[in-house]
């Protein structure tokens, strides 16, 4: 009986593809895609990596599809492309969105190279003597420090690099394990072991505020002990994602009265009277607020500064993190008011 016949692929058949990104499923490979050889990279298609730096930088699709002028399925599919001619995996989806796998890492570093090049190009043809930044920087903050500092340290930036597109968040939270969807982070307190490269980047102080007009219905506590017969204005400490503003850390067996997730609202409700709070000075100080207890409470916590690792070297975010330093430095006073002198010891000689 003579021997089967071997079977061949109809014409135009390919074998099914690896899903990418998503939308990028079960398309047809390019002619450069990875075999047993690797990749080629005379045809890998190198406009391929701003759609992988783009969503490194924002952490999602549709974000990297508006700052690349698409949509968010031609990244998806650029993207699975890009993975089919490397034969890795480069993006994976997160908690926080999607983020760099190790592979997408290196090459995220590398294309940066080529995406400046681009730029310089362009410069060198329009008559530009100095380069400018370009791209989008995204900076997570929490509301009042984000607002009062990170903002002006941005627009800062963006003065002198006009072509810079700067985007902030702002939620008062804990720095994620996962880094995704931002930059650079600015987080309250002493950052968890993660992926992210951390520094400290300055102090800041708490204290006691109140209304005028609040002292004079209710008066003045006479020291930290008498604030349980005083409404406080504080977080809503069920949904506090921060544990070093846990106010039973700082005050115990005092309870807020009035609690908001938001500075700005805490601020405006000391402001209207509904009770004491504890607020940051560089908030309070600027409302007109009246300082108590200054020397029995006086709290003072850290800021952190994190970056993605893959973001570390990028020119526009180590300028975003120059201004950063630059804008505390410059404003220190607001950040941490001197301490209040405390009463000397017989004899007129001070202490501490």
């Amino acid at each position: 009986m003579p021997p089967r016949p071997r079977s061949r692929p109809r014409s135009g058949s390919r074998a099914p593809a690896r899903a990418g990104a998503g939308a990028g499923a079960g398309e047809p490979g390019p002619a450069g895609a990875a075999g047993p050889g690797g990749p080629d990279p005379r045809r890998l298609r190198a406009d391929d990596l701003r759609y992988l730096l783009a969503v490194a930088r924002t952490g999602r699709l549709v974000t990297a599809a508006d700052a690349l002028g698409v949509d968010h399925t031609t990244v998806s599919r650029r993207i699975a492309a890009l993975e089919r001619g490397l034969g890795v995996r480069l993006i994976e989806r997160g908690t926080e969105g999607w983020a760099l796998t190790d592979a997408g890492k290196a090459v995220a570093e590398s294309a940066r190279s080529v995406e400046d090049a681009l730029v310089r190009v362009v410069e060198a043809v329009s008559g530009q003597d100095e380069p400018s930044l370009h791209g989008t920087v995204r900076v997570s903050a929490p509301d009042g420090f984000g607002t009062a500092f990170a903002t002006p340290a941005l627009a800062r930036v963006r003065r002198q690099h006009p072509r810079l597109r700067a985007e902030l968040i702002t939620a008062t939270r804990q720095l994620t394990l996962h880094p995704a969807g931002f930059d650079l982070a600015l987080a309250i307190g002493r950052p968890p072991r993660s992926r992210l490269v951390t520094e400290h980047l300055t102090d800041y102080a708490l204290g006691l505020y109140a209304a005028d007009e609040y002292l004079t219905r209710c008066g003045s506590p006479g020291s930290a002990a008498d604030l349980r017969e005083h409404p406080l204005v504080f977080y809503i400490e069920s949904m506090l994602q921060v544990g070093d503003l846990d106010i039973e850390r700082h005050l115990p067996g005092v309870t807020p009265a009035f609690s908001s997730t938001n500075v700005f609202a805490q601020v405006e409700a000391t402001r209207l009277g509904a009770g004491i709070g504890v607020l940051p000075a560089f908030l309070a100080e600027r409302a007109g607020l009246r300082r108590l207890l200054p020397e029995e409470v006086d709290i003072r916590l850290p800021i952190t500064l994190a970056v993605r690792r893959e973001a570390v070297t990028e020119p526009a975010v180590r300028a975003v993190r120059d201004a950063l330093h630059r804008e505390v430095a410059d404003r220190s006073g607001d950040l941490l008011p001197r301490r209040p002198a405390r009463p000397g010891p017989p004899g007129g000689r001070s202490v501490g």
